[in-house]
Formats: C-alpha cells, structure tokens, sequence
C-alpha cells in the first residue's frame, strides 16, 4: 500500500474527520516510515498556524459606543418617582396608623378619652381603633394587602363620616373627639392611593405581558 491512503487519513485526523483507516494502523504506518511521519509533523504545524493566526486588527469603538448611550435607561426617573411616591405614600401610613394606636390604646386599657361612654362601649370603641390602626400598619409594611383592607375601611370611615357629622351639629360629640376622626379619614385616603397604585401596576404589567410573544 503506498503512502496517499495514510496521509489523507492524517489529514483527515487533523481536521477532526474520520480517516476511513483505523487509527492504529496509521500510527504503526507513521512509525515505520519516515517520509510520513515528517509529512505528518509540517501537516500539523501547518495547520495549527492556520487556526491561530492573529485576528485583523480592527477600530476600538469603546468611546463612540459608550458616548452613544442615553444617560439614563428609558423610564428610569419614572420608576425611580414612582418608588419615591411609594414609598412617601407607606411612611405617611405608618405614622398614621402609630398616631391611630397612640389614640387607641388608653381608651382600650383604661376608657380614658372616653368622654362619658359607658366602660364597655370605651373598651369595644378602643379596640375598634386599634384594630384599625393595625390594618393601617399592615398595608404600610404590605402594599399587597391594601386591596383587601380598603372594603372594611372604607366602609367604616364612609358610615361614621355622617353620623359624625350629625352628632357634631346636634351637641352629641365633642368636637375634640370628633377631630380624632381625621386620622381614620387620612388613613383611608392614604390606603385608597396605596391600594390604586397597585391596581394601575398590576394593569401595566399585565399589558407588557400580553405584548411579548410566547
């Protein structure tokens, strides 16, 4: 057999192809023939060359690239004004709804700031604001649950509002009792705003989502 079949398999090994000869036989080949095993080794080098020739040079674009882009990613003062308005929103809850339990809780413990209710109408009356005022710190440390708390709320603050105002103009409430009223009302709002924002989120996202191919 003459040496071409032993080269192309050579070659063929070099470039990661079968050589349609088994590989032992083409190594016991190179080690009897010389020729073979020279033509081998510049085969190699040859095409070892070939595969790590240096790159053309080409322009560093760094600078232009860099000088090209927006200073600011497209909607980042958006999101950053709406987490600013976020979270002004959870603060001016959370002192609400501390100034609501500061409220509540000596009417609970002791009926003091009761007027003249009777002690167990204090008591229920304390523990209603209490109440409240935890619903108000709940949605200042969870957003999420503005949605729920605001049917309980809402309807409380939309039922005392008139009689409150009733009582105010017949003589039956103080008017200092009924200004303790203001932070339920601001509560309220405040939960509102908390509770749209989510709502107006949610929206957005959904849309995006309906927009992006699956």
């Amino acid at each position: 057999m003459t040496c071409v079949p032993f080269r192309e398999a050579l070659s063929a090994r070099l470039d990661g192809e079968a050589g349609g000869l088994p590989s032992a036989e083409v190594d016991r080949h190179l080690a009897a023939c010389p020729a073979c095993a020279e033509w081998a080794e510049a085969a190699a080098t040859v095409t070892r060359r070939a595969r790590l020739a240096p790159a053309p040079a080409v322009p560093d674009l760094t600078v232009a690239v860099l000088a090209a882009l927006p200073r600011e990613l497209p909607g980042a003062a958006a999101e950053a004004r709406s987490r600013l308005i976020g979270s002004a929103l959870r603060l001016a809850l959370l002192a609400v709804g501390v100034a609501q339990a500061a409220f509540a809780w000596p009417v609970l413990t002791s009926g003091a700031g009761a007027m003249s209710a009777p002690v167990h109408m204090a008591h229920e009356s304390g523990a209603w604001n209490l109440a409240v005022a935890a619903a108000f710190l709940a949605v200042a440390a969870g957003p999420r649950l503005a949605a729920g708390a605001l049917p309980f709320l809402a309807t409380f603050a939309g039922l005392l509002l008139p009689v409150t105002l009733a009582d105010l103009g017949a003589g039956h409430v103080h008017a200092e009792r009924a200004g303790a009223h203001v932070l339920l009302l601001a509560g309220v709002v405040l939960v509102s705003a908390v509770a749209w924002r989510g709502r107006r989120r949610g929206a957005l996202r959904a849309l995006a989502g309906r927009r992006v191919p699956a």
